[in-house]
């Protein structure tokens, strides 16, 4: 049994996982729910098990570090965050009609890993930069962070459909009156948002810290750097819009969904367009 194999195989139960929340939904049919929840944490156990595995592979071929350090690792770990923070989330709530969305940014995490030739899955020694131990503590946090924020946009989407397409958005009849009505829809979007806001600005301080002992400088404007600022001030003026300016509703969704496009530039679009300290998460 190899970490590989088990990742691959988190890919498809994720997939199924996506299926079962998105049929359940649709045709609003409690049990297929419940099966979804029940792959979702399948998906996330055989995931964790393969992530320890691979931890020790490392160990193994003598590199010995957490696999947090390249594309490929980070890939695995925020698919596996995303899938931890949603279904707490829907342990605390008791609401299994949210699911589509994190499942399935779960599974397109994965796939992306598993099945994109622009990401080396080997297991890779660090460069030097990445020989700290706030590694952990940065790529924890940002991650985090990021997939509170994929959460918070799948909140939104459901959130503005629930407004346009249902006649009654706080009622219980149509395709969309299996969802929570469009006021509580709301209010988890914006603790969402509190949660990974907390969770990022965790990590650009650790980063900062990082930054300090391997380059000498707290901030050096690189563009990793600058556009994690920049999704940070977004998420902060939602907060801001919504507790200081009284903001609700779809300004305060489309807002949600404008950062959480940042955050994939921030991971993907620095990554591959622009150059800087970065450039080794290309890997």
């Amino acid at each position: 049994m190899t970490s590989s194999l088990l990742l691959s195989l988190t890919t498809f139960l994720f997939f199924f996982c996506t299926l079962f929340y998105l049929s359940g939904t649709i045709f609003r049919y409690p049990p297929l729910l419940k099966t979804a929840t029940i792959t979702g944490i399948i998906a996330l156990l055989v995931q964790t098990a393969g992530i320890a595995l691979r931890w020790r592979e490392s160990y193994l071929k003598g590199y010995g570090h957490i696999p947090l350090a390249d594309m490929y690792e980070s890939l695995v770990f925020a698919s596996w965050a995303i899938m931890v923070i949603y279904l707490l989330f829907e342990w605390r709530i008791k609401q299994r009609a949210l699911g589509v969305f994190p499942a399935l940014f779960s599974f397109l995490a994965m796939a992306y890993a598993s099945f994109s030739k622009g990401v080396d899955s080997k297991i890779q020694p660090l460069v030097p930069a990445l020989k700290s131990n706030w590694l952990i503590a940065h790529v924890v946090t940002c991650f985090l962070g990021y997939s509170a924020f994929a959460v918070s946009f799948g909140l939104s989407a459901l959130y503005l459909a629930r407004k346009k397409y249902a006649s009654d958005p706080d009622g219980q009849t149509g395709l969309l009156g299996f969802l929570p009505k469009a006021s509580q829809l709301e209010w988890f979007n914006y603790q969402m948002v509190l949660f990974g806001f907390l969770w990022l600005s965790m990590g650009i301080i650790t980063g900062a810290v990082w930054a300090n002992s391997a380059w000498g400088t707290y901030w050096s404007w690189d563009p990793k750097e600058t556009w994690s600022l920049i999704t940070w001030l977004i998420y902060a003026a939602v907060l801001h819009a919504r507790n200081l300016k009284g903001w609700k509703g779809e300004r305060v969704a489309w807002l949600s969904m404008i950062g959480f496009g940042c955050v994939l530039f921030t991971y993907f679009g620095v990554n591959f367009l622009l150059s800087g300290l970065h450039s080794y998460a290309k890997q």
